[in-house]
């Protein structure tokens, strides 16, 4: 992941209603959350710094732990989760972990709790199911108790509800969740396919790996669409093409270009485009909803503004709750995001509400979400859509 500066004064949380902090870490001794030294200071002034510049954004923790030992991409490689792996399996360790995030989440000043777990293995979903019912019942006891309102709990999801031969548990993620934010990216990756594809492909006519099979997936297992988020990304990956004349989706490549592993921001995509472009420009595919940039060897594949809105619109169409974005440092002046909103006002002219989800130090993807919003574990009807960010520190 590219780590950049992006000061949390400079967020333009007008733009959003819910911004998330990430990430905390959990200890793989006592099951506790930890805030690196380095960020601290990030995650003790973020929902302050927030809030002070838009009273009305709710902010939330998000909470991950491993990292491959190259740095690799978090989405698109399958990092060791051991530490959550061995909290969720005993009851004890779960008991110390809830309390822990709950009690972290306060001290910061933040309104809710994020898990952002994309790859828990067969055994992991089973035990999720008790990790989340005794999390409910604790954010719900404590704020009776304190008579403070009831955390938000929320979930970064994969894109399709089976994983082998084993299911989310939908059940308890539809009692106990808020809403879960799809991870509607990164499925395929030029340091590990040797043809090019479309990362995050809306529709895919070739295959069932894209953002409506996916969706329709959980829509048909019985998830409801109202706490369904969708992941819009704000970066895009460059192939290197085995032939500089085929182009086309699925043309065969011999690994990254530009970067290490070919991840590179929206906001470097256009640079990149306006440099090295000479005088062209990117082309929107409407059969997968994908803008592509193709010069001499390099073939780019991303969401532009023309693909931001097409999944906005595809997001009002399934009703969904609304949308996300990953990263919101990978902007370029707002541009996805002000496409978003504009999008949001085309399909139905309401007021704009936007979530964002932050991590300390440098980047931040966005969730959004339509219609249903639920605080205090009470239903509440808003008008247009809620965009959700994530601040990566």
């Amino acid at each position: 992941m590219l780590v950049v500066n992006f000061p949390i004064s400079e967020i333009n949380s007008a733009l959003f209603t819910h911004l998330i902090c990430a990430f905390a870490n959990v200890d793989s001794s006592t099951y506790q959350l930890s805030i690196p030294s380095a960020n601290e200071q990030y995650f003790s002034s973020f929902s302050g710094t927030i809030r002070g510049k838009s009273p009305s954004v709710t902010t939330l923790l998000s909470i991950w732990n491993g990292q491959n030992a190259t740095g690799q991409s978090i989405l698109g490689n399958k990092v060791n989760y051991s530490v959550l792996s061995s909290m969720v399996s005993d009851s004890s360790h779960r008991k110390s972990f809830i309390e822990s995030s709950m009690k972290t989440a306060k001290r910061y000043g933040f309104q809710g709790i994020d898990l952002f777990w994309l790859w828990p293995n067969g055994t992991d979903l089973n035990n999720m199911g008790k990790l989340l019912d005794e999390w409910r019942a604790a954010i719900t006891s404590d704020a009776r108790n304190s008579s403070e309102p009831e955390l938000i709990l929320t979930a970064a999801v994969r894109y399709i509800p089976n994983h082998e031969t084993v299911s989310y548990p939908i059940e308890s993620m539809k009692r106990n969740l808020d809403w879960a934010h799809v991870v509607a990216y990164d499925y395929l990756l030029p340091s590990r396919d040797n043809v090019t594809g479309t990362h995050a492909a809306l529709y895919n006519p070739a295959s069932n790996i894209s953002t409506d099979f996916g969706i329709n997936n959980w829509l048909s297992r019985g998830f409801p669409a109202n706490k369904l988020v969708l992941g819009l990304p704000y970066h895009g990956y460059a192939w290197t093409l085995a032939n500089p004349n085929d182009k086309a989706v699925g043309a065969p490549a011999s690994g990254p270009a530009i970067t290490i592993d070919g991840s590179i921001g929206y906001k470097l995509i256009r640079a990149f485009v306006q440099n090295y472009g000479y005088g062209a420009a990117s082309a929107y595919n409407a059969t997968y909803a994908v803008n592509v940039f193709t010069i001499g060897a390099t073939w780019i594949n991303f969401d532009g503004v023309e693909t931001i809105r097409a999944k906005i619109a595809y997001a009002k169409e399934k009703k969904l709750l609304g949308y996300n974005a990953f990263q919101l440092s990978n902007d370029d002046n707002w541009a996805l995001s002000l496409a978003a909103s504009a999008e949001e006002e085309n399909q139905e002219n309401r007021r704009r509400l936007l979530l964002t989800i932050l991590l300390p130090i440098a980047s931040v993807f966005i969730l959004t979400a339509c219609m249903i919003c639920y605080f205090q574990r009470k239903v509440i009807k808003i008008t247009g859509i809620q965009q959700i960010s994530v601040f990566i520190i």
